[in-house]
């Protein structure tokens, strides 16, 4: 992930998810990198470490940063949800061992 500030996208944001286990978090990030960003006014990088999914962000403006970001969080959403109802047992877990 770039440290730096890019003069070309000078907004940017880290967006780490802890989830129950690494694979839930390598199965969503390979389900998010499937589809382009819609606009070349904005960047964006996966990575997975360990049970935790970073999605980085830099975008020409605060406003495509934020449309940008409100759509991830929308897929997020939605990739949970479908964890939750297909994969039996691993987002209850992580509520089990609370």
């Amino acid at each position: 992930m770039a440290s730096t500030v890019d003069p070309a996208f000078p907004h940017s944001i880290t967006i780490s998810l802890p989830l129950p286990t690494p694979r839930l978090a390598e199965t969503l990030q390979q389900s998010l990198a499937v589809d382009q960003e819609l606009s070349a006014l904005v960047v964006r990088e996966f990575r997975t470490q360990g049970a935790t999914l970073e999605v980085y962000y830099k975008a020409t403006t605060a406003r495509m940063l934020r449309v940008a970001t409100n759509g991830a969080f929308e897929s997020l959403g939605t990739l949970l949800r479908v964890c939750e109802e297909l994969d039996v047992g691993v987002l209850a877990a992580e509520e089990e061992e609370e």
